[in-house]
């Protein structure tokens, strides 16, 4: 039996999710020799650390030639490293909003620490695989410890239901996942995503309906993940079931994660492809329903989780017309709504879809601050008697709250703004970054759509701003308590949703070399 030969340097872009697992074993060790009353403070704190040092790591990496590791079943690139940098800024700032959410509920264990930081270990692992078998293990590593979070709050019906939901759910899209995976190696003969593109040209030729198939159900279990319609019904019950700073990580380091695999697996695959159409039209049709059906369902709402719930449901069509950017190769002569046309300035192609890729980059790093500062406030304000209830996130919650707290007004004023796309905030310029590579490439149509979208889903996010100032303080409202954890949160989100909103230069230019992406 021949073993394979590695170096260090193979296990070199694995160290931030070494870091990650590290923590999480020292942290599931420590807990067994704790008593019930003993303090636990340092294990958030601890968290923090792994995922700073982990976000370290990453930017160290980003500057490493991109190689393939492991025989080719993961790479080194700038892209795998600006996404471990994006999961472990979620990871951190979820984490300090679990600070006070825990201690309030008397829940606070190292065992959730632990499987935030396997979560996240497994979403770095995803981001630079390119091996469909390692995809399927690196998902299932996150989504197993997702599950267990969700569910984490044993009392009551809320959690139970949404652990079992998004289990079940979750499990049948890896099912199609694999399924998919299994047909494309039938007409590739590999699961490597650089061996399979050269063959999967030539099978398109062959048997078409079997690469056409494989490609839709490996995109319909991708979609599953970052919550596109129509495979979006988990989303509204498993964002408010779960633990408020588990629903901050899923919605940012989930959506990443899930979003940087499918890029790779589709960009690396169909480069040998003349004809992308199918892509295209998988992908903008993608967007088209998750932009509208998201920002509509989101309008009604006065669940302000289940709100932000939709809104991610919206933002997840947003990065998908960035994603069907990516395949466009020749803009038709007429307009049409979801393929390109000679429309738009005359950008070069290879130029439009880098733009667009590094719009991806930028859209996920303004996205992760701004939801996740948004579910730390959420956090901050409910209460645990009115989960059951359902008014937990109810509007009401944030009425008055620039009087009680102008502090926490701001943030989350900052944070609706951004998500709303409306300027300086940095949700403004992620947009206009997607927004207008897809005019470079000649998606009019969809781009449209985006921005009339766009526009609708401000309604929502501005009516909770409207709740902060303009609303009085309800009759009776208990007196809010603060945490150290939160407000660090809080500050940093906002910091990073303001500054990189008013100063976006430095970041876009490195992003030029964070949306490298081997095999391109």
């Amino acid at each position: 039996m021949n073993l394979p030969n590695l170096t260090l340097a193979d296990f070199l872009p694995m160290l931030p999710a070494i870091i990650m697992v590290v923590a999480a074993s020292v942290l599931l060790l420590s807990e067994v020799f704790l008593s019930k009353t003993a303090s636990r403070g340092y294990q958030a704190v601890l968290t923090v650390v792994a995922a700073v040092a982990s976000g370290a790591v990453a930017v160290g990496l980003m500057f490493e030639p991109p190689q393939e590791v492991f025989l080719g079943f993961g790479v080194l690139d700038p892209f795998s490293s600006f996404l471990t940098l994006v999961v472990s800024v979620g990871l951190g700032l979820a984490a300090l909003s679990a600070v006070g959410f825990l201690r309030k509920r008397g829940a606070e264990r190292g065992e959730f620490y632990a499987l935030m930081l396997f979560a996240s270990a497994g979403m770095s692992l995803l981001a630079m695989s390119s091996e469909f078998i390692t995809i399927f293990v690196n998902i299932e590593v996150l989504s197993i410890a997702t599950y267990a979070l969700t569910a984490y709050l044993r009392r009551g019906t809320r959690p139970s239901e949404a652990g079992f939901k998004y289990f079940i759910l979750g499990a049948f899209s890896s099912a199609i996942l694999l399924y998919g995976t299994a047909l494309l190696y039938g007409a590739t003969g590999t699961t490597k995503l650089n061996d399979m593109a050269g063959p999967l040209a030539q099978a398109i030729q062959t048997t078409p309906a079997l690469v056409y198939v494989g490609a839709v159900l490996i995109a319909a279990g991708f979609a599953f993940k970052v919550a596109a319609v129509p495979f979006h019904m988990w989303t509204p019950d498993v964002y408010e079931g779960a633990p408020t700073p588990v629903t901050a990580l899923m919605s940012a380091g989930v959506k990443a994660a899930a979003f940087a695999s499918l890029v790779r697996v589709f960009v690396t695959v169909g480069k040998d492809m003349k004809d992308l159409q199918l892509p295209l039209m998988l992908f903008a049709t993608l967007a088209l329903l998750t932009m509208i059906a998201g920002n509509l369902m989101a309008i009604p709402q006065r669940n302000v989780k289940r709100m932000l719930a939709y809104s991610s449901i919206a933002h997840a069509g947003y990065l998908l017309l960035g994603v069907a950017a990516l395949f466009v190769t020749a803009p038709g002569e007429s307009f049409r709504l979801l393929s390109a046309s000679s429309l738009s300035g005359g950008t070069p192609l290879d130029v439009a879809r880098s733009d667009a890729l590094r719009g991806i980059l930028y859209y996920l790093l303004a996205y992760t601050f701004s939801a996740t500062g948004a579910f730390a406030m959420v956090s901050a304000l409910e209460r645990r008697e009115d989960e059951e209830k359902g008014t937990a996130w109810d509007l009401e919650r944030f009425a008055g709250l620039a009087q009680r707290r102008p502090g926490w007004a701001f943030a989350m004023a900052a944070f609706m703004l951004s998500l709303g796309g409306i300027p300086p905030t940095v949700g403004f310029m992620s947009k206009l970054l997607i927004f207008q590579a897809a005019i470079d490439v000649g998606l009019v149509g969809l781009t449209v759509v985006a921005v009339l979208s766009s526009a609708a889903g401000a309604y929502y996010y501005l009516r909770v701003v409207v709740y902060m100032f303009m609303h009085p303080v309800p009759e009776g409202a208990q007196p809010l308590e603060r945490n150290w954890g939160t407000e660090a949160a809080l500050v940093i989100a906002t910091v990073a949703v303001v500054l990189l909103g008013i100063l976006p230069g430095h970041v876009t230019d490195w992003l030029a070399q964070a949306g490298t992406l081997f095999g391109q």
